[in-house]
């Protein structure tokens, strides 16, 4: 027979499972070296700042938020729209071009760096998510890593992008799709994980009249 399960509030680490591996036991989750980036006072503000301005309130008030963003510490260009209820963790940690798209409801989860070129389209609802767990750990420790959308780039709505993945130049990723590693400039992709299907062609544009 085998041994009856571990009681809740036991150390999992004191009996292996019955296929001789160790459980994951989350008593011992640390995050490592893991900077915050800012005191408690600082992200206490910013917390506040984001539920009012840029989580709830219903209008775009871009200009307002691009130099709210720049008060907290983030590198902001010219002409970025900012829309409704956009989720930046943390602005100090995020550098955006100039010309830039913030699509409703994306959501920037920089716990680590963020860095979005110039000319940038992220639609509603696109996650950069640079934070992870690490899975091989019965502690499953925090594990985080820079984002990347170089200039002309395109998160589709729905889209996921990964801890460490660089977006290349003018990509794209598709509606609902998800990048678990690098896409490659002027590519087009697709799924999950998202896969290459076709190179972008940008037909020239004809000249003024």
């Amino acid at each position: 027979m085998s041994e009856s399960p571990s009681k809740p509030g036991g150390s999992p680490a004191a009996s292996r499972m019955d296929n001789g591996w160790l459980p994951v036991d989350l008593s011992r989750y640390t995050v490592g070296e893991f900077d915050r980036g800012a005191g408690v006072v600082k992200e206490g503000l910013w917390l506040i700042t984001s539920l009012l301005l840029f989580r709830l309130c219903p209008f775009s008030f871009s200009a307002l938020k691009r130099s709210v963003l720049r008060a907290f510490g983030a590198t902001i260009g010219v002409k970025v729209t900012i829309k409704p209820r956009v989720n930046i963790t943390f602005p100090w940690k995020l550098a955006v071009g100039s010309h830039v798209w913030l699509g409703e409801e994306c959501w920037l989860l920089n716990l680590e760096r963020v860095v979005i070129g110039n000319h940038v389209c992220i639609s509603q609802r696109a996650v950069l998510c640079t934070g992870s767990h690490n899975y091989k750990q019965a502690t499953f420790d925090l594990i985080t890593r820079p984002i990347t959308l170089e200039d002309g780039a395109w998160a589709g709505a729905g889209s996921w992008i990964g801890p460490g993945v660089t977006l290349g130049s003018h990509a794209v990723l598709t509606m609902g799709s998800v990048a678990t590693q690098n896409l490659a400039p002027h590519g087009i992709y697709r799924g999950n994980p998202a896969l290459l299907v076709k190179q972008r062609v940008i037909a020239p544009q004809p000249p003024n009249p």
